[in-house]
């Protein structure tokens, strides 16, 4: 099989690519984006990069990104995208685990690139430091992979909200069964255009990179969300579709009014159901999906019309994925009962990085995905948090989930992020990050669970923040929550 790129510019020559809007001047058909990135892979080639190496990129979203996404692939290498807000310590781990070919950055990204490897450096802008600018270099001719299904295409780093980043690696296989589940679920209109303002170090970021191409539709890039922005550049591109994080939904609902869309595809986090119920009633189609990097993207996926009818659900598995819910024996959980998903299927990962973690993630029945939820009668999935979660003070299990709930339900929390914390007199207690919504105090909240909550559910600590911090996929930090209760008096 040749790069995917290449098959759709032979295929729908005249079709837009790249949609004019936000960082985009001009619009770019699928051959002239062809045409760009065979200039753009005889460069890379040029410096050593060819089948079976691998290209790691950090930088922002941009078409730049886009269009080292189809050089990598034409030329056969594994694309590893990076994180454009990374330090220098966590490029260096993460060079060191993949030890790419060749680096390619952006001015942003440089000084910290340069502190963390010694290999060759190439940028995308104007260099500041030791890179070499990659539109000087002269192309050279190459020759053309061809593509098996195995064939490792992405390797990506999991969000690490643990502070535990994961190489997963990806197959063209996962990403092609991964793109093909999506359009059934939420089927492809030729005139789509999918707008990414997420990071494409992520799949949500990326993801609609390689949707694209394959479904023939368009695409256009923000580099950075901001509410007003982010509305005028869907107008300008005539988009169709988003992927957004809850907390960036919610920003946008207070932004002026929304073009019509087709779809808002929202991951990354829970979302809550009155954030889904407003969002509904202001005409935006929303479909909340439950997705991991090891399966390529979405695992399971509610259309808008059965968000509506069950918000707190994140609707049934997509096809190709298989997801059983297993308890702590490993025995299937009956419908309605908790448990630790279990996904398995063609969008799922062969493994990571670390073939010691690949043995410990996979079951005979697929990969434990160390979230938790269930499935009701009807196979509708709901997620619940993670498996790890779980806080065990005094010999009793807390769900962080159930607290969080109940503080949320207090008028003067926006929202809040519920962790276990060390305790020395009964192993853990919980403690409880806050985002107010007016005027409320750690004793008003604590007053608010006593009637609700066992006392030994009850949150011990309760420190406020101005918002929850979170990985650049929009999930909470657990590792940051963590420190910023670390010396809460409250």
């Amino acid at each position: 099989m040749r790069d995917w790129l290449a098959i759709r510019a032979d295929a729908t020559p005249d079709a837009t690519a790249l949609a004019a809007a936000a960082d985009v001047e001009t619009t770019t058909s699928y051959a002239a984006l062809d045409r760009r990135v065979e200039t753009l892979a005889g460069r890379l080639s040029a410096r050593c990069l060819g089948v079976g190496d691998r290209l790691a990129v950090c930088a922002g979203t941009r078409v730049e990104f886009v269009e080292l996404v189809h050089a990598a692939q034409r030329l056969g290498a594994t694309l590893v995208p990076l994180h454009a807000q990374s330090t220098t310590a966590e490029l260096d781990d993460r060079l060191a685990r993949v030890n790419p070919e060749t680096v390619v950055c952006e001015a942003d990204t440089e000084a910290a690139v340069q502190s963390a490897t010694d290999g060759p450096m190439l940028s995308v802008d104007e260099p500041t430091g030791g890179a070499e600018r990659l539109a000087d270099v002269d192309p050279e001719p190459f020759d053309l992979p061809e593509w098996g299904p195995d064939d490792p295409l992405v390797v990506a780093f999991t969000s690490g909200t643990t502070g535990d980043p994961a190489g997963v690696v990806l197959t063209l296989a996962n990403v092609l069964a991964s793109a093909t589940a999506s359009a059934f679920r939420l089927s492809v209109d030729p005139a789509d255009c999918w707008h990414v303002t997420l990071p494409m170090a992520h799949m949500g970021g990326l993801a609609p990179v390689y949707r694209s191409v394959v479904y023939g539709t368009a695409l256009s890039v923000q580099r950075s969300f901001e509410p007003a922005a982010t509305v005028a550049a869907l107008r300008a591109a005539d988009a169709t579709c988003l992927s957004l994080v809850p907390t960036m939904l919610d920003r946008l609902l207070d932004a002026e009014p929304l073009p019509d869309l087709r779809v808002v595809l929202l991951g990354g986090a829970p979302c809550p159901p009155d954030l889904l119920t407003r969002a509904h009633d202001r005409g935006v189609p929303v479909a909340p999906t439950y997705g991991m990097t090891e399966t390529a993207s979405q695992v399971a996926t509610a259309r808008p019309e059965t968000a509506a009818a069950h918000p707190a659900s994140v609707g049934t598995p997509l096809m190709f994925v298989e997801l059983s819910v297993v308890d702590e024996a490993g025995t299937a959980c009956a419908p309605g009962e908790s448990g630790e998903f279990v996904v398995r299927g063609a969008p799922v990962t062969p493994g990571y990085l670390d073939d010691d973690r690949t043995a410990a993630a996979f079951c005979q029945d697929g990969l434990r995905t160390g979230d938790r939820g269930y499935r009701d009668e009807a196979g509708r999935v709901y997620v619940e948090g993670r498996v790890d979660d779980t806080i065990v003070t005094g010999g009793e299990n807390v769900d962080p989930a159930e607290v969080a709930a109940v503080l949320q339900r207090h008028p003067g929390v926006e929202e809040c992020a519920v962790v276990a914390l060390p305790d020395e007199e009964w192993g853990e207690r919980v403690g409880a990050l806050v985002v107010r919504d007016g005027e409320v105090s750690a004793a008003d909240l604590r007053g608010h669970c006593r009637d609700r909550l066992a006392a030994f559910k009850r949150p011990r600590t309760v420190a406020f923040a101005a918002d929850l911090p979170r990985t650049p996929s929009g999930t909470v930090d657990r590792t940051a929550v963590h420190r910023r209760l670390a010396d809460a008096r409250e």
